[in-house]
């Protein structure tokens, strides 16, 4: 009996799970609620939650940013720009003619951290190499693996249906099995779902004037028609109104029933939802704008940095190895590579970007113009010759500098 649960266990015998893995179509969605009872969110409601929205925008915004280049290899393992291919043209100045390079990878990351998988359509020429990339809509998208192992995509626009070979369809994956992507927004449905009570709550206690529900008690019995009355002539204690003194008469009291804000923990449990959200997404609160964290320049430029290694970084080394396999033909990849530029990420302010210039100008390791061109600023002439300090001299030298001065003074000196 322990024999069959161990290999039931193995094949995920008796049900699917995140990282289960078989022909047909791929889905990844979560096989049990962590809550029972919340049901799956919309993207168009989890959108209305400004740290959700924040999250997004940070993420796309930042990696859309960055320039993607190509490259020609050469034999001695050193690569140059390879401006005029079409390759370049394609990644780094027009995807496709309606998406600028930004609006094509901000449309990508979303549907990557929403519905953990981004499409794209790969238009080829005659020579098989990739001349336009289009956005396909995850949730418009079905993937499904045939019995040969070979992928296609079903792409569904209105009631037309669109099948691709995998070979034409550029597919980023979040976490997950290898083969189809973890959708995000729906293993965070139970923090989406109390994010939106709380929101909800939030706006029925500011819309109701923050009066909490209560009894009316009086000293006597009411008919009925006097019972209506009173709750019309005395309903603003439990409604919104701009009066702010009512006078109970004839021994009237009246008892709150429900509990305050501050009762509810309402504004701690919102600001921990942020907190949660910021962890589903993998970004510092205090990009989320988060005010209970730590703030701008006070250990802001550690977090921005420890977020670009550990979070950012890996995002883009994950496009770039998926559009070297999908985008490229074999015989460019045999020859060109493609990669986003990550010295945006590094760039400090201006002066800790010259200390850098200049220990690497002084040890060789850049030419002038190659800094100039990093702060875009025009070539000097002269200014691409690799410069060394030439104070420096060996160390068996040192005892005749002073007896010689000359035989201590290295080779091109002034």
């Amino acid at each position: 009996m322990a024999f069959l649960t161990t290999l039931r266990s193995w094949f995920r015998w008796g049900g699917g799970n995140a990282l289960a893995e078989g022909k047909g179509e791929q889905s990844a969605l979560p096989t049990g609620a962590l809550v029972p009872g919340v049901g799956t969110p919309h993207v168009d409601s989890a959108m209305q939650i400004s740290a959700v929205w924040n999250c997004i925008e940070r993420r796309a915004n930042v990696v859309a940013s960055l320039p993607q280049f190509v490259y020609a290899l050469q034999n001695d393992g050193q690569k140059t720009l390879a401006r005029g291919t079409q390759l370049y043209q394609l990644l780094h100045d027009s995807p496709n003619a309606r998406m600028t390079p930004f609006e094509f990878w901000r449309a990508m990351m979303m549907n990557h951290d929403l519905r953990g998988n981004a499409y794209a359509r790969i238009d080829r020429n005659g020579q098989d190499e990739a001349v336009s990339l289009f956005p396909m809509p995850a949730d418009q998208v079905r993937h499904t693996i045939l019995d040969d192992g070979t992928g296609i995509y079903e792409y569904r626009i209105g009631q037309d249906i669109a099948v691709l070979h995998e070979y034409n369809v550029l597919h980023i994956k979040n976490l997950g099995n290898g083969t189809t992507g973890l959708p995000k927004l729906d293993y965070m449905s139970a923090t989406v779902s109390e994010a939106g009570n709380a929101q909800k709550e939030a706006n029925d206690t500011f819309a109701n004037g923050g009066k909490p529900t209560g009894i009316l008690m009086v000293d006597k019995l009411l008919t009925t028609e006097q019972r209506t009355k009173l709750r019309a002539n005395m309903g603003e204690l439990t409604q919104g109104s701009t009066d702010r003194l009512y006078i109970l008469e004839a021994n009237m009291k009246y008892q709150a029933l429900s509990f305050t804000p501050e009762q509810q923990q309402l504004l701690e449990t919102r600001k921990f939802t942020i907190e949660e959200i910021c962890r589903w997404f993998d970004v510092p609160p205090v990009l989320a704008h988060h005010a209970n964290v730590t703030t701008w320049g006070s250990g802001i430029e550690q977090i921005v940095d420890g977020w670009h290694k550990l979070s950012v970084r890996p995002m883009l080394v994950n496009i770039d190895q998926a559009v070297r396999k999908r985008v490229l033909n074999g015989r460019q990849r045999a020859s060109m590579t493609a990669e986003f530029s990550h010295d945006a990420l590094l760039r400090g302010n201006i002066k800790d970007r010259y200390a850098v210039y200049a220990v690497a100008v002084n040890n060789g390791l850049k030419t002038h113009n190659e800094c100039r061109q990093l702060e875009n600023e025009p070539p000097m002439p002269g200014g691409d010759q690799l410069m060394v300090q030439a104070q420096m001299i060996p160390i068996t030298q040192i005892g005749k500098s002073a007896q010689n001065p000359a035989a201590a003074t290295p080779t091109g000196a002034a």
